[in-house]
């Protein structure tokens, strides 16, 4: 079959690195014929790397290529626009997260994808990552009996000085970091969020944009769910499943499932003995990306562009997720619960 012909819009680090090398990757599905990007230095190495046509001007490449695919990796203040155009030259869009700053956003890319009749496909890595899968396996087996919270943090100490911490630029941690932590969590119980309460701080980074936030969250199952991305010298568990009869810890690539039966006495009043018997039921280190494999990701792009496979990131995930983190940023600003 024909290659896809492939343009990427946005050289910069993420786009010269995670999306370029995943196409060239897939070199028998892709053919990147196009790159656009502002920065001269950018473009002379796209040219050198693909042997390319390059443009300054992302509306010219649009009106003088004929694309299949646009890879969107631009400024997350970007995104909408430029998907929208994308769509409506003709092509089929993959755009970074966070595709949208906010629910507006979201629904405008979702009505530009079914006016044109092309593919949207919102670039959500997490959903591939080792951990998730594995996760989503073993809960299948209910080994800790029933999940009734789930925590899911990262914690980082480094600052960074770059559009990502200016707002108007559609920075911050929250939009950053927000799908990899909530959605994976919220799958796992195949249940949607109810009711948020959330708050963002800036601690050390420049600019205006957080650099931590905190996700309090209940699910339609009446499950808690807790996700933060915190500034920190010292990791938190990445994972921390509790349930009824047990607890699973993800730390890095490290699981441990912990198992416990709960005593029942006839006593009530003898909390001493209510205590648990058990210890670790299982234990594995963890094999795969933990952000997904973006040469897999491409894989299954270049198939549902084929017709051969539906991409597993629909526009209702799209919008419902960024409403979510909607809802975040307004339970902060607000200070209460915001019910979805």
């Amino acid at each position: 079959m024909n290659k896809i012909r492939t343009a990427i819009l946005g050289y910069g680090r993420n786009g010269s690195t995670m999306h370029a090398g995943a196409i060239e990757h897939n070199h028998e599905d892709f053919e990147v014929v196009a790159v656009s990007d502002v920065d001269p230095e950018r473009r002379r190495q796209a040219e050198e790397r693909f042997a390319c046509r390059t443009y300054e001007d992302y509306h010219t490449m649009l009106a003088e290529e004929q694309l299949d695919l646009v890879s969107v990796v631009t400024r997350s203040d970007q995104h909408c626009r430029m998907t929208c155009d994308c769509l409506e030259s003709g092509a089929n869009v993959m755009v970074t997260k966070p595709w949208a700053v906010n629910e507006n956003e979201a629904r405008r890319m979702s009505d530009a994808a079914t006016r044109s009749e092309k593919l949207l496909m919102p670039w959500l890595p997490a959903r591939w990552g080792c951990d998730y899968v594995r996760l989503k396996q073993l809960l299948e087996e209910e080994p800790i009996g029933k999940v009734f919270m789930i925590r899911r943090s990262v914690c980082g100490f480094a600052a960074r000085d770059d559009w990502q911490t200016e707002l108007k630029h559609g920075g911050g941690y929250l939009l950053n970091w927000g799908l990899h932590l909530i959605d994976p969590p919220v799958l796992l119980m195949r249940a949607k969020v109810s009711s948020v309460y959330g708050r963002l701080k800036k601690a050390f980074n420049p600019g205006d944009g957080e650099d931590l936030f905190l996700a309090l969250m209940n699910l339609s199952d009446g499950t808690v769910v807790l996700s933060e991305y915190t500034v920190a010298a010292e990791d938190l568990p990445n994972w921390f499943i509790q349930g009824d009869r047990g607890t699973i810890v993800v730390r890095d690539r490290s699981l441990k499932v912990h198992r416990k039966d709960p005593h029942r006495i006839k006593d009530p009043t003898d909390y001493v003995a209510m205590g648990a018997s058990g210890g670790v039921l299982h234990e594995e280190t963890l094999a795969g990306e933990i952000y997904g494999d973006e040469k897999e990701i491409y894989g299954i792009v270049a198939r549902t562009i084929r017709g051969e496979f539906d991409y597993p990131v629909t526009h209702d995930d799209m919008v419902q997720l960024t409403r979510v983190l909607d809802a975040i940023r307004r339970a902060d600003t607000e200070n209460r619960v915001v019910s979805l």
